[in-house]
């Protein structure tokens, strides 16, 4: 199918522009959520990930949620669309990649963007107790995450659709965007490294000689910390190994599910083209790149009564593919 977005988007009047929009949606999104049960899943190398979901009834759909780098289940645009799926009497669950939950994770490794495997054993859980439509939405990160799993599952994966909003499809442009800028992309890039270095401090306190301390601490970069930090805990030889192995946009062509494919031409963290011209190729995928909106920004309506399109078109997009 080839979906449509329901109403344009419209920018709310005073944060037309992309940092604006990027850093008002971090801040003023609700974080209200259904009555959620946390559920701990045990993984086959020792270590766990947490989940906080809430069933619907037989036979309704659920919405698997991944969330973006250094984010969690907490994070506004995750509730806004368990809000959503509650709202329509669906079932979702959200979850916390490994750290992320508000517990050190018990390994030296942690998550990265082409780490499928955890999310493919939760789907798996989720699968076994739900009797509905299985569908999925990643942010940022956690989209890029969702594409590499439905680019290796193809034909067998196990979701019935599902949506990648604000994806970093090339991970060594994004970080090249991120690196290379001062005033905001300073702002954003010291964001992530002070909870990542924070955590890596840690991890260095309970695994002595995981990684090279000193080079973490002297990092001033996202892929300075990834080549230090990141790839080696992981398996890759350096950031431009784990930028070329884990990046989704080269794979497009492999899904086999009603995808969205959802992002703004001024996304800060993302260079030009935001979404590979190669993604409209393929019949599986509908791409919608709207003039604004930012980085998992897109908020519509009005500064005192925002409206978050993105979440909204997304779920939009389920009800439809379920219709057909």
């Amino acid at each position: 199918m080839t979906f449509q977005p329901t109403e344009p988007f419209v920018p709310a009047p005073g944060i037309r522009g992309a940092h604006a929009q990027t850093i008002y949606a971090s801040v003023v999104r609700p974080t209200r959520v259904p009555p959620l049960r946390r559920e701990r899943r045990d993984l086959p190398d020792g270590d766990f990930v947490d989940l906080d979901t809430f069933d619907g009834p037989k036979g309704a759909p659920h919405v698997v949620v991944l969330h973006g780098l250094e984010g969690s289940s907490q994070a506004g645009y995750v509730t806004e669309v368990l809000r959503g799926a509650a709202k329509r009497g669906w079932g979702a669950t959200a979850i916390n990649f490994r750290s992320c939950s508000g517990e050190p994770n018990r390994l030296p490794r942690a998550y990265h963007s082409g780490d499928t495997a955890d999310t493919l054993l939760v789907m798996a859980d989720v699968r076994e107790r739900v009797t509905g439509p299985m569908l999925a939405v990643g942010f940022s990160l956690g989209a890029n995450v969702l594409c590499r799993l439905l680019e290796e599952t193809g034909d067998q994966a196990p979701v019935a659709a599902a949506v990648s909003i604000s994806a970093p499809y090339d991970l060594d442009a994004c970080c090249r965007k991120l690196d290379g800028g001062s005033g905001y992309h300073w702002l954003y890039r010291e964001r992530f490294l002070r909870t990542l270095k924070s955590k890596a401090r840690a991890k260095l306190q309970r695994f002595p000689g995981a990684f090279d301390g000193a080079r973490m601490e002297a990092a001033r970069t996202i892929r300075g910390y990834d080549d230090v930090v990141t790839a080696p805990l992981h398996g890759f030889r350096d950031a431009t190994h784990y930028y070329r192995e884990a990046a989704s946009g080269p794979r497009l062509a492999d899904i086999r599910r009603p995808t969205l494919l959802l992002s703004s031409a001024d996304d800060p963290m993302l260079e030009a083209p935001v979404i590979p011209h190669s993604a409209r190729d393929n019949p599986f995928l509908s791409v919608v790149l709207t003039e604004q909106g930012g980085h998992v920004g897109f908020v519509a309506g009005r500064l005192h009564r925002p409206y978050f399109w993105a979440e909204a078109q997304a779920l939009v997009f389920f009800e439809q593919v379920l219709a057909r």
